[in-house]
């Protein structure tokens, strides 16, 4: 299985995938806090409410009651906790930034993705998907959904060390795809939305899937129809 012709095959299937609602460093922070747990629909309305009735700015988030980040965190579960963690975003831009993030990322590129590993809910992935759709760094930066397609496809082995795989799909990726930012944005949301949808955790519906002649697991299981 290829990957540049899985990617294409998976926009025919599934079409232009959407973007996150903003492409702001410090808001990426805040749109993967916002709503734990919660499915990518409802994840983007408590985003689309935290910046209609909060707003996104350090100085409005340490200024909102806490009643108000709640009412926008309870779009996924503890809502109290994700509350918490919108707070500290805010507490460690002003702190370690002065408030703007974006510009302390574009003064030191090498250090960026130190710099966001410092907010909660961002560990190396999550920097990476940020530099990414912020239009930093071009790597692929799969989430568990797109590891998922990637070892079942056989494109990646599936290891213990979620890091060994995570990197073991960024090196795929790397050699297989454009390295351009805007082609890798297109290749993480398809492998995203295809492990969401079809490429399932449990009962995947292998039927529907137009890579399962070239899928290891597809034929592995004998779910090819």
């Amino acid at each position: 299985m290829d990957l540049t012709a899985a990617v294409a095959a998976l926009g025919r299937l599934h079409g232009a995938p959407a973007d996150p609602p903003t492409g702001d460093p410090f808001e990426l922070v805040l749109f993967e806090n916002v709503a734990y747990l919660a499915p990518p629909e409802r994840r983007r309305e408590a985003f689309e409410e935290l910046r209609r009735d909060v707003g996104t700015t350090p100085g409005a988030l340490l200024a909102a009651r806490p009643g108000e980040l709640e009412r926008v965190a309870a779009r996924g579960i503890l809502k109290g906790t994700s509350a918490e963690k919108l707070r500290e975003c805010a507490r460690i831009a002003v702190e370690a930034f002065g408030g703007d993030v974006a510009a302390a990322l574009d003064r030191d590129p090498a250090g960026a993705r130190r710099a966001l590993r410092r907010f909660p809910g961002i560990g190396e992935p999550g920097a990476d998907k940020v530099l990414l759709f912020s239009g930093r760094a071009a790597v692929l930066a799969p989430e568990s959904n797109a590891l998922r397609v990637l070892a079942r496809l056989g494109l990646i082995r599936e290891e213990k060390s979620y890091a060994k795989t995570y990197a073991a799909a960024n090196a795929a990726a790397s050699e297989a795809l454009p390295r351009r930012a805007s082609a890798l944005r297109r290749a993480h949301l398809l492998l995203q939305r295809h492990g969401q949808t079809v490429c399932r955790r449990t009962a995947p519906i292998c039927g529907a899937c137009p890579l399962r002649r070239g899928c290891a697991h597809a034929r592995s299981a004998r779910r090819i129809g």
